[in-house]
């Protein structure tokens, strides 16, 4: 049971729930709610995809994690699963997710063999230790479960599934970038060069406050699609849940400290899965 443990925990379930949400999500709003073959062969593809993906990533940013007190214990690192082996597991999985995906929709396959490219490729192999431009260059892959979802319902991909796709590239950074200041000599020790890392706090503060102004705008980008997304319950939460993000980013970058950007941290976490729930319901039901 250990064993089989460790191959879950090194797929990073928390990181992939989410992204595998947003899929799911994007296919039941498409699809007002169908619940059908086609969801759970989607929801077994996005959670191989993510999961493979995280799990090449793990691969590749051993010595990484080996240095950083946040990641030390994860498995590669810690020991409890070989290196080699979590490798061809990643390579498994994320070939079975590009197979099921092609079931489902061909344009469905493409997108999820970008993301697995953007994610693996570009953001870790590539950018992640050379540019402080890394997470924005591999936020579009955490966009993409959302796309690939809209996708497999009937291989289009409205407005609306693009703006949910620009949502999480802006959240990601946001996400990040917090993380990185609060633990930034972790990301200093390894040589990770994430902005709020390498610049001084004011800078770095000012960096967060800009990246969660531009999320708080981006959601204001759903309303002049009219249905369920100018609907009077979609409106209020909007207004509450920006409203609280942009207010509390201008204080925490008027006076700056490590707990008031942990707070915006742990207020931004539930972004995504408030807005793609209500218009889930709002989809079904509205």
């Amino acid at each position: 049971m250990m064993n089989l443990w460790v191959y879950i925990e090194v797929t990073k379930p928390r990181i992939w729930s989410l992204l595998v949400y947003t899929g799911v999500a994007g296919y039941l709003i498409a699809s007002r709610g169908a619940v059908d073959l086609k969801l759970l062969i989607l929801t077994l593809a996005l959670v191989m995809g993510t999961g493979g993906a995280n799990t090449l990533t793990s691969y590749i940013d051993r010595d990484i994690d080996s240095v950083m007190k946040r990641t030390m214990r994860r498995p590669i690192p810690s020991g409890r699963i070989d290196a080699g082996s979590a490798l061809y597991y990643g390579l498994l999985l994320s070939f079975g997710s590009v197979v099921l995906a092609y079931i489902l929709h061909p344009l469905a396959s493409i997108l999820m063999l970008l993301g697995l490219l953007d994610n693996v490729v570009i953001y870790s192999l590539l950018s992640k230790r050379r540019t402080p431009l890394n997470i924005i260059l591999g936020a579009p892959s955490g966009g993409i479960p959302t796309l690939i979802g809209y996708a497999s319902h009937n291989g289009q991909l409205p407005l609306d599934a693009w703006i949910f796709f620009l949502l999480v590239v802006i959240w990601t950074p946001l996400h990040i970038w917090t993380l990185a200041l609060v633990y930034r000599e972790d990301y200093r020790r390894a040589g990770v060069p994430m902005y709020t890392s390498i610049l001084d706090e004011e800078a770095s503060m000012k960096v967060i406050g800009l990246s969660a102004a531009a999320l708080a705008a981006s959601g204001f980008l759903f309303p002049p699609l009219g249905g369920i997304y100018a609907s009077p319950v979609f409106l209020a939460m909007l207004l509450v849940l920006n409203g609280s993000i942009l207010l509390y980013s201008i204080y925490a970058v008027l006076k700056p400290n490590f707990k008031r950007v942990w707070t915006l941290f742990k207020i931004t976490s539930p972004y995504l899965f408030i807005i793609y729930t209500v218009a889930v319901v709002l989809a079904i039901y509205g």
